[in-house]
């Protein structure tokens, strides 16, 4: 078994020599479920475990950022710029545009941690303060959002009726979502300073403009037997959603017409190895700066990048445009890895950052294939 680990480790070796522009592999001591840009070369990452675990700011190796002469450059590794301990598991992790803030989440309760990243003159990150949830009767953990503003806040909930605007300096909500809505969060979004989006597990969207006391906007879910993760692209091309359910259906929606499919794709995703399912098992991304382009991750131990561009107006079987299959190759869990996050690079068009549920963190560009 061990010669036959291997060998299949050796093919992929050769074949990523062929696949890869830049591929580098970092372990961490545990697995995270969080990878957080801080800026362009560094992201936190922290552990998930029921009690203490590190949080740590990285710096990317320097040789993925090297213009010329990728091979003379000495830094080829992962490096810890800051580091700190929280004494509970962080599920999810929000940096605060503008600040050296980060805000967490156990995954657990509604409450938040509030994180001071370090700078020049420490190297430590240090909690600041808490911010207490909206303790819902159902439990789970709180999804989060933040936008560049004049003083930091965060947008956050558990629920879709119970989703606030919290100023961090002074715990003050500013903003509160009046509904009855009851539907479990997967995802927040901002759309705008002032609009948001509450994206759900069982496929509702609800639209808020947090400017007038008009009820937030509700779309419904197509396809109620499923779970559906959702993100959102507001670039050139106006604000698009794209929503993939644990059945593996991709919808593409306008927003200003989110009850519709601009168009559909059944993706090659398998089934969730997960016997329960939640909303923070797969991660589906929009890229920044490549047209068209979806990532997903959290059905298996691959992240698949898929163009919807050809995408129709049936949910027709679609083939990835490129598969990262490291974790899974590499992986010597009897189980296997499951990936648990990935993230897009904010400016380099095809530089993705992955980690597994073995504690492997990996930072790769991929060649351009010949029908990309």
């Amino acid at each position: 078994m061990e010669c036959d680990f291997d060998d299949i480790l050796d093919d992929w070796f050769i074949e990523s020599l062929k696949t890869y522009k830049d591929l580098h592999v970092y372990q961490l001591e545990f697995p995270t479920r969080v990878i957080e840009w801080t800026s362009g070369k560094t992201v936190c990452v922290a552990g998930y475990r029921p009690h203490k675990n590190e949080l740590l700011e990285l710096c990317l190796p320097l040789k993925l950022f090297a213009e010329e002469k990728k091979g003379l450059c000495a830094e080829r590794d992962f490096k810890v710029v800051n580091g700190g301990f929280s004494h509970g598991a962080v599920s999810v992790l929000k940096h605060v545009p503008g600040t050296r803030l980060a805000v967490t989440n156990d995954g657990l309760t509604s409450d938040l941690q509030v994180w001071d990243l370090g700078g020049d003159d420490s190297d430590v990150i240090t909690r600041t303060a808490s911010v207490t949830g909206t303790r819902s009767a159902h439990g789970g953990g709180a999804k989060m959002a933040a936008v560049h503003s004049s003083e930091p806040e965060v947008l956050h909930g558990v629920q879709s009726g119970d989703v606030r605007l919290t100023r961090l300096w002074t715990g003050q909500n500013i903003y509160e979502l009046a509904s009855e809505s009851a539907d479990l969060l997967t995802s927040l979004h901002f759309l705008s300073e002032a609009v948001f989006l509450a994206a759900c597990s069982n496929g509702n969207l609800h639209t808020v403009d947090t400017r007038t006391p008009s009820p937030p906007q509700l779309v419904s879910s197509m396809d109620l037997g499923s779970l559906w993760w959702t993100d959102v692209s507001t670039g050139a091309s106006g604000c698009r959603l794209v929503r993939v359910s644990s059945t593996g259906r991709a919808v593409l929606s306008d927003l200003r017409n989110p009850a519709g499919a601009v168009s559909q794709a059944q993706l090659a995703v398998g089934t969730l190895r997960q016997q329960h399912p939640g909303a923070d098992d797969v991660t589906v991304r929009w890229a920044p700066t490549l047209q068209d382009a979806i990532s997903v991750s959290g059905f298996s131990g691959d992240v698949q990048i898929y163009s919807a561009t050809a995408w129709g107006a049936e949910p027709t079987a679609a083939a990835p445009l490129f598969e990262h299959r490291g974790h899974a190759v590499s992986s010597q869990a009897a189980d296997g890895a499951v990936v648990t996050a990935h993230v897009w690079h904010p400016k380099q068009a095809r530089t993705l950052l992955s980690a597994a549920s073995d504690g492997s963190l990996h930072v790769w560009d991929w060649n351009q294939q010949p029908d990309g």
